[in-house]
């Protein structure tokens, strides 16, 4: 019994993983809520992070993570958007530039620690908001050591702007939360058509390995997965928006077939109010009732949904 205890916690651990020469997905099993992925590029002694995490222990697991790989801390983090799990860590890296897009420090500055108040068992810490100190509208490249990056704003996709990092000498992506990996998508406070869009431009870059916000690193499928996925959640609005049915009836009578195996299959809910919206031409991107939305997803799913942060 104690080694297949050991083993799932060894299974569902933190680890660092090399998916390309000097290129790194920090990985937080098993991708639910809150719990993120994050990228580290390293190269000739200078690196980057692509997000941080959502409490302050995991931030500080990050960071020490990090230093086993580089000898000094990076000069830059990268904010793919403005969730806290992903922006939350920014403050134990003092050392670094905060870089993302002027719509996610907008949102970082408007939310503030609101996410904490949604599961305020989860021992937090002492997170603080650190918000961009560096934006920009449309893309960015950053040269760190002999290494590109390519930040790309997209959106509305799974908020009103998202930023995805791509290393086109790698053929490495990191997508945010956009694409997920065996993991719901989360649209309410983006777009569903506006993320199926976003992944065209993701798949017409021609990434080798995409290392996604939640979730396993994966190849090119996991842009595929996420596209039919949301595509269901597009067919399901207008057959339940024709029979006169709500978003939270339709989830309830929805076949998900394997979708509804991947992680936090709740989201349907709210995923299913923005796409009666934009089935009824409520414009993409505008703004979400989410306080509304969180508690309907908390009836559909009987209770409020496991964050293990």
């Amino acid at each position: 019994m104690t080694e297949v205890v050991e083993g799932v916690v060894e299974k569902l651990a933190p680890r660092l993983e090399e998916v390309a020469d000097g290129i790194f997905a920090h990985l937080q099993p098993d991708g639910g809520w809150c719990l993120n992925n994050a990228g580290l590029i390293v190269s000739r002694g200078r690196s980057a992070l692509v997000d941080t995490a959502a409490t302050e222990a995991r931030a500080r697991a990050l960071r020490e993570a990090v230093l086993g790989v580089t000898p000094t801390p990076p000069r830059t983090v990268i904010n793919t958007h403005s969730h806290g799990d992903h922006t939350f860590g920014n403050f134990l890296f003092p050392e670094a530039v905060v870089v993302g897009h002027e719509r996610t420090r907008t949102e970082m500055d408007t939310v503030g620690l609101h996410l904490t108040g949604l599961w305020p068992d989860v021992c937090w810490g002492g997170v603080e908001v650190v918000l961009p100190e560096v934006t920009f509208r449309e893309r960015l490249t950053l040269h760190i050591g002999e290494t590109t990056a390519e930040l790309l704003c997209l959106g509305p996709a799974h908020t009103a702007a998202d930023t995805v990092v791509w290393l086109p000498a790698q053929r490495v992506l990191f997508t945010g939360d956009l694409v997920m990996s065996g993991v719901t998508p989360f649209c309410p406070m983006g777009s569903v058509a506006g993320s199926v869009e976003a992944i065209a431009v993701l798949r017409s870059l021609g990434a080798r390995t995409v290392v996604t916000g939640h979730g396993p690193v994966g190849g090119t499928e996991v842009l595929d997965s996420a596209e039919g996925y949301l595509r269901l959640v597009q067919r399901l609005a207008r057959e339940g928006t024709a029979a006169g049915l709500t978003p939270l009836e339709t989830a309830r009578e929805a076949d998900l077939g394997p979708y509804g195996e991947w992680i936090d299959a709740e989201r349907l809910v709210p995923n299913l109010h923005r796409a009666y919206a934009e089935e009824r031409g409520q414009a993409v991107g505008d703004a979400a009732e989410m306080p509304a939305l969180f508690a309907e997803m908390v009836e559909f799913h009987g209770g409020l949904p496991a964050c293990h942060a």
